[in-house]
């Protein structure tokens, strides 16, 4: 891993203003050690997820919606999930920052705690040696912690994006691997790599440092992240894509060798009510689909000139 592909772009700085790293600071192992002792000279408390304020209800609620009814509909194995999410516990900073989430922009609270779910529905049948340990759980909640350094205005705009916007928010994934290489007192915890990577694709093509995405936690997370996006509302995007259109549209990632064949296999399979075994699930390449219109995703604002859309 290249230092001088971590440099920041912009600061990394909390919602009341206080900055932690300016702008120009490499995100080498040092800086990352000197930041958590400068923001804290001891251990930071923890408190487990669930018992924090109506994470657990809000959770809950979140998974009897829409396509998640039938994802979740096996009872013993979501309390078996919930029994695995049971487990996480987290240093008050990083609960506050949820906490904010969840008063300032419920969007990314709810998509938060939602990719937080499906990761441990699809690890679980992923095989359990994918889980190398608690810590790995939880990556989910906390993949867009980095969003905290990022504008509300930004977060929360319905028109197309200007370039330095878009620069901005992408920036989240950077601010993101600092604060929980600095929360979690280790930049090599999962969380903090998941911060950083889950925008990252197979073929190199993601951000910040376009890798290819070989880690198996990213390559599940990077998947949830995106369906969910896809199925829920956005204030980019008046309407969701209806379910069927979103998984076409993640087959059409993995076909193009973006993400990982057997993470959307799964997630397809338990789309399906008899939840067939991943290896024996057929995917169709079939597109009858309509995705919504009004989707603003991905169309940015030139600075100087009419909205640029990326190929």
């Amino acid at each position: 891993m290249s230092v001088a592909d971590m440099i920041l772009r912009f600061p990394v700085s909390l919602p009341d203003g206080t900055e932690l790293l300016p702008a120009g600071t490499p995100l080498s192992r040092p800086v990352l050690r000197e930041l958590s002792s400068r923001v804290a000279d001891k251990r930071h408390p923890e408190r487990r997820l669930f018992r924090h304020g109506t994470v657990r209800r809000d959770l809950k609620g979140l998974i009897r919606r829409g396509a998640y009814r039938t994802i979740f509909g096996d009872a013993g194995e979501c309390a078996a999930i919930f029994r695995m999410m049971e487990r996480t516990c987290f240093p008050l900073p990083v609960l506050a920052a949820l906490d904010y989430f969840r008063r300032k922009d419920p969007y990314t609270y709810n998509h938060s705690l939602r990719v937080f779910a499906l990761s441990c529905l699809l690890m679980q049948r992923l095989g359990r040696e994918s889980l190398r340990g608690t810590e790995e759980i939880t990556a989910g909640p906390l993949h867009d912690l980095g969003k905290v350094c990022v504008p509300l205005d930004i977060l929360r705009k319905s028109v197309p994006l200007r370039r330095f916007e878009r620069d901005i928010l992408e920036h989240h994934t950077l601010a993101g691997y600092a604060l929980l290489s600095c929360y979690l007192g280790n930049p090599a915890e999962p969380p903090a790599a998941v911060a950083r990577d889950h925008h990252e694709r197979n073929d190199g093509s993601g951000y910040p440092r376009r890798i290819r995405l070989r880690d198996r936690l990213s390559q599940v997370i990077a998947a949830c992240d995106v369906y969910d996006a896809l199925i829920t509302p956005r204030p980019y995007r008046k309407v969701s894509y209806d379910n069927r259109t979103a998984l076409e549209e993640i087959t059409g990632m993995a076909n193009q060798g973006k993400i990982g064949w057997g993470v959307v296999r799964t997630l397809v399979a338990y789309n399906r009510r008899d939840r067939p075994p991943t290896r024996s699930c057929k995917v169709s390449f079939e597109k009858r689909g309509t995705p919504p219109e009004g989707n603003l995703y991905g169309i940015i604002l030139d600075d100087t000139g009419p909205p640029v859309i990326p190929q």
